[in-house]
């Protein structure tokens, strides 16, 4: 329980903290933080939490990481589905913090976007479907690669979370412009909840292609970080 526990709030960190920086501090009159800052705001979390509860649960916070681990051979089939569970209730939880305390602007409405993320018309480029699917698939499955390397027993120790955070700040970098980057089907549920409409009608991409992505990246780690030669 301590695991799930530890699951439901690294998530419930990573969507307030990277989808709260996006609604309530990117376009702030004349200090927002932009996609730079956005960006940045999504590997923090990650650094943090690693580095928080890593060693409590392994520091998932994300069902496409959790099911591409368990596809490279690190994580048990049997705490699949809890672990998933406890990482989508956690970014509900989070959607709902973050929609009330936006909701306290004039104004304010969740069906603009609310951090959701959105192909063709609801891309932030106008992207196509096929894009956003591509981008979602091949940027997970990098995500994978190096969660997987820098976890590796023969990698550096202790410098995994600043890898991992690393490497999703440069998918965000990348990405927000097709996708409004999600990589991670529990952050994407736990803002399309409340924006509703078509943040929720268009979920079903940001669940298939990050899980896909995961399961790629994970065979091509198991194919190139083989120990055998």
């Amino acid at each position: 329980m301590k695991a799930y526990a530890a699951e439901f709030f690294g998530t419930f960190w990573l969507v307030i903290g990277g989808c709260g920086s996006a609604v309530l501090a990117a376009t702030f009159p004349q200090v927002g933080i932009g996609l730079l800052g956005v960006s940045l705001a999504f590997g923090l979390t990650v650094l943090t939490m690693a580095y928080a509860v890593g060693h409590i649960s392994g520091g998932h916070f994300n069902p496409a990481v959790s099911v591409g681990l368990w596809a490279g051979g690190r994580f048990p089939a049997s705490q699949l589905v809890p672990y998933v569970a406890a990482q989508v209730l956690g970014g509900i939880a989070a959607g709902a913090v973050l929609y009330v305390i936006a909701s306290g602007a004039a104004g304010f409405d969740a069906g603009k976007g609310f951090a959701s993320n959105g192909y063709g018309a609801h891309s932030p480029g106008q992207y196509t479907l096929v894009a956003a699917l591509v981008c979602e698939v091949v940027m997970t499955a990098f995500f994978l690669i190096v969660i997987l390397g820098s976890t590796d027993k023969r990698a550096p120790a202790g410098f995994a979370p600043i890898a991992i955070g690393l490497a999703l700040t440069l998918i965000h970098l990348i990405s927000i412009p097709v996708t409004n980057t999600s990589v991670n089907p529990a952050r994407s549920t736990g803002v399309a909840l409340f924006a509703g409409g078509w943040a929720v009608e268009q979920l079903w991409a940001f669940w298939v292609a990050p899980v896909v992505g995961g399961v790629l990246g994970a065979g091509i780690y198991k194919f190139i970080g083989s120990e055998e030669r």
